[in-house]
């Protein structure tokens, strides 16, 4: 029985398949067969146009199907593309779609400047951006046609399923410069994805019957609207109000709506972003997350509001958005490629499918990145390449373009196992002037994603999420922070210690756990913060006390200073020689012509090639951590922590003295060998390496060492000591603290207080009459009694001190 159903089932989808098809190509007036030259003998063929226009339907689909046939790579410009002789001359879309019945993928990416490119098609692009709504329809139709010609043994389900995604339009609309004139027409935007809704079933074909004769019948979506049956159609019935509609008969797509800002970037001076609605359909669904900068094509609608949703009465007044055809997402520099799931070109920035379409690293840049992967000066060279315009600071680049490539992220297989994040948070400590900021801004614009704050604008929804009303579906729903919106990629938080305490109270979380935890207006979730956080501070006297530990010197609270992998303190030092190269390099920046590179000066590798490096390693490499690696960081983290021994335990070679001994400072904690750990691999990541090797575990641990030489070294002893980051006190703190306590206890200790009146009174005092004399005075107020018996400590109150 089930078999039956199923070939009744798919007889009914083949018929109604053929009854659209027949419909629309009764419309563009195709006479085929016998019956259609009988009919060309005794009447002319109607010519169906685009209602208001010349643009004759007939037209659009040849030109279509001849584009779709006969385009080659020679067609655009050379400058455009890099391909030899042969494919040159290839037809690009037969493939593509061959490559869509092979990884069943079922959307085509087309380059709009493709079809301005190709001659007999030219005044297709012009109908396509000015009747959308009409000609967006056909192309899918033509597809259609010709994946069925192709692969005449796929499933006639799937023709209706095939759908054309334009992108690349000539010219890219500001968000702010859409206007009536741009209604029903079709536009590009660039802008970041700031909120995503659920996904909503859209209701697209439906199913109804009638409740007394059991006749029924399907209405297709028109124009946004299913207009229901109100009367029976069997002549037999014809009854009113008796129809309802059968939900699991009826069809629905996936909906989503999404809002879309400004980028800072293009934002006029004095002016805040502006943002649009979004909405996506069938495979574009989830396509873009909160924080991905994106292009959008789509057509620009709008519709009436409504005074009351239970009435027709609508306002003069529209609501505008674009109803999305194709999402491309874009990297700050064009250079970071995310997959993405449908076919297309990657030479010409379209989303590539997976086991579909073309790679989105060339084999000519992967092997130009093998290459590079081999200099040994490659750090060098990228950290000279990382933000040039900085004199100096050779270490604070090495750790921020750790920061950038970043470990690898594990869930360990035993249960229980807790997930270790492989993101690198830097600090940036120091005097004023020091290129702290333009640090921040040089890697806010090589990340792949990310947010650029300051720590004084900031609050803790702002970095978190914060609840507000949807103005669409008037619900409340959560709209994302700066460390939400910057996951997998970095946020840049300048004036980091202006935060107010509550500010920084939400960072211990998502610094460590890297989630974010939500308890509003009754929604309770948990948001992932995936990001790598690079903060930079200010003294709190404005510059740095070389006598003062880094604890006194800035605000913060040891306890958010801890969670820093690396803490780098820049200083301003005043030194001849330093400040003469200092001066010159920035003189030379203000030359139009810089003076010529020394012969042993290392080349520079350009923004574009960085990120691309970057984005390549990132994407493709994993490194795993190999024994000899594994050796490496054991050694290290040991000879780390055997720098904190006290001299008399060092001197000691006796075991039991050993055990004896005070335990010292601490250098090095379980933190310092995971953040070890994260930045081998980052290293090994650089050199595109699918193993972390001891070579990676040395620099991991130079830069440890230098970070903590700077940050953790106690200016009264000059040793490194942990605590100061971890507690905000020092070994030799601890020690003068233990002294004044055990002095303070002395002075208020029972004894203490008995021998004093014994010193002066001529005859002793019986302990007795100076318990009961310690009993009336705390019964009177006077003193406060801690603890019981001969230990007891007794404090003056400060009331009785003042009488």
């Amino acid at each position: 029985m089930g078999s039956q159903r199923d070939r009744a089932a798919s007889r009914r989808h083949r018929h109604e398949l053929g009854i659209r098809s027949q419909t629309l190509s009764s419309e563009l007036g195709d006479g085929e067969g016998a019956g259609g030259e009988e009919a060309e003998g005794t009447r002319p063929a109607e010519i169906r146009t685009i209602w208001g226009t010349t643009v004759q339907l007939r037209e659009v689909t040849n030109m279509f199907r001849d584009f779709l046939q006969h385009f080659t790579p020679s067609h655009r410009p050379p400058e455009t593309h890099s391909l030899n002789e042969a494919e040159m001359h290839e037809p690009v879309y037969p493939a593509l779609i061959r490559k869509m019945h092979e990884a069943e993928i079922y959307q085509l990416n087309v380059d709009a400047q493709n079809i301005s490119a190709y001659p007999p098609a030219q005044g297709l692009y012009k109908q396509l951006v000015n009747y959308p709504q009409e000609v967006v329809p056909l192309l899918d139709y033509v597809l259609a046609g010709l994946y069925m010609e192709q692969h005449p043994d796929a499933d006639m389900d799937l023709a209706g399923e095939l759908r054309v995604r334009v992108y690349n339009l000539s010219s890219t609309t500001n968000m702010r410069d859409l206007n009536p004139d741009d209604m029903d027409k079709l536009v590009s935007v660039r802008g970041m994805l700031i909120r995503t809704s659920a996904v909503i079933p859209d209701m697209k074909r439906g199913f109804f019957r009638c409740m007394q004769c059991e006749w029924t019948t399907t209405v297709e979506i028109d124009k946004g609207v299913i207009n229901e049956p109100r009367q029976c159609g069997n002549s037999a019935c014809l009854q009113k109000d008796v129809i309802e509609l059968v939900h699991n008969r009826s069809i629905f797509e996936d909906k989503q709506l999404s809002r879309l800002q400004e980028t800072p970037e293009v934002i006029p001076d004095g002016q805040t972003p502006h943002t649009v609605t979004v909405v996506t359909h069938h495979e574009l669904v989830d396509v873009g997350k909160p924080g991905d900068r994106v292009e959008i094509t789509g057509i620009y609608r709008g519709e009436p509001v409504r005074t009351n949703p239970r009435t027709r009465t609508v306002q003069a007044i529209y609501r505008t958005y674009i109803d999305v055809v194709h999402i491309r997402r874009l990297g700050r520099s064009r250079a970071v490629v995310d997959q993405a799931r449908d076919a297309g070109e990657g030479d010409s920035g379209g989303a590539d499918g997976a086991g579909g379409g073309t790679q989105a690293f060339t084999a000519s840049e992967e092997a130009e990145f093998r290459r590079w992967a081999r200099d040994p000066r490659l750090f060098a060279i990228m950290a000279r390449s990382l933000a040039p315009s900085i004199y100096e600071m050779e270490d604070v680049k090495r750790g921020v373009l750790l920061q950038l490539f970043g470990g690898v992220r594990k869930q360990f297989a035993r249960a229980g196992a807790p997930r270790a994040r492989g993101d690198i948070n830097v600090l940036l400590v120091g005097d004023p002037g020091v290129s702290k900021s333009q640090m921040l801004s040089a890697v806010h614009g090589l990340a792949p994603r990310g947010i650029y704050t300051s720590g004084k604008g900031s609050s803790a929804v702002g970095l978190t999420a914060y609840v507000t009303r949807d103005p669409d579906t008037r619900q409340l729903v959560l709209e994302s922070g700066a460390l939400v919106l910057s996951d997998d990629g970095v946020c840049c938080i300048d004036e980091f210690d202006k935060m107010s305490d509550s500010t920084r109270s939400v960072l211990h979380e998502a610094m460590e756990q890297q989630t974010i935890s939500v308890a509003k207006a009754g929604i309770i979730a948990s948001l992932n913060a995936r990001c790598s956080i690079l903060a930079a501070a200010n003294p709190v006297d404005s510059t740095w006390n070389r006598a003062l530990s880094i604890v006194e010197n800035i605000n913060l609270p040891p306890t958010l200073v801890s969670r820093f992998d690396l803490v780098f303190i820049v200083l301003d030092s005043v030194d001849e020689a330093m400040d003469r190269r200092l001066a010159r390099h920035i003189v030379g920046l203000y030359v139009d012509e810089p003076p010529a590179p020394a012969a042993d000066e290392l080349p520079l590798m350009s923004p574009e090639r960085l990120t691309r490096y970057i984005a390549y390693a990132r994407r493709h490499v994993h490194p795993v951590i190999s024994d000899a690696a594994a050796d490496a960081l054991t050694h290290a983290y040991v000879d780390l922590r055997r720098m904190g021994r006290d001299s008399t335990a060092a001197a000691s070679t006796s075991a039991a003295v050993h055990a004896a001994a005070p335990s010292g400072r601490v250098t090095a904690t379980a933190r310092q060998l995971e953040s070890m750990i994260r930045m081998s691999e980052a290293h090994a990541k650089m050199r595109l390496s699918d193993s972390v090797d001891p070579v990676d575990v040395q620099e991991a641990s130079r830069l440890m060492r230098e970070a903590l030489r700077e940050s953790a070294t106690d200016p009264r002893t000059g040793l490194i000591d942990l605590d100061l980051l971890n507690t905000g006190f020092a070994a030799s703190d601890r020690r003068q603290l233990d002294a004044i306590k055990r002095e303070t206890r002395s002075l208020a200790s029972y004894h203490s207080w008995l021998e004093r009146l014994n010193d002066q009174s001529y005859a002793p005092v019986p302990p007795r009459l100076f318990d009961q004399v310690i009993r009336e005075l705390s019964t009177e107020g006077i003193v406060s009694l801690v603890g019981s018996g001969r230990n007891m400590v007794i404090v003056v109150k400060q009331s009785a001190l003042a009488d």
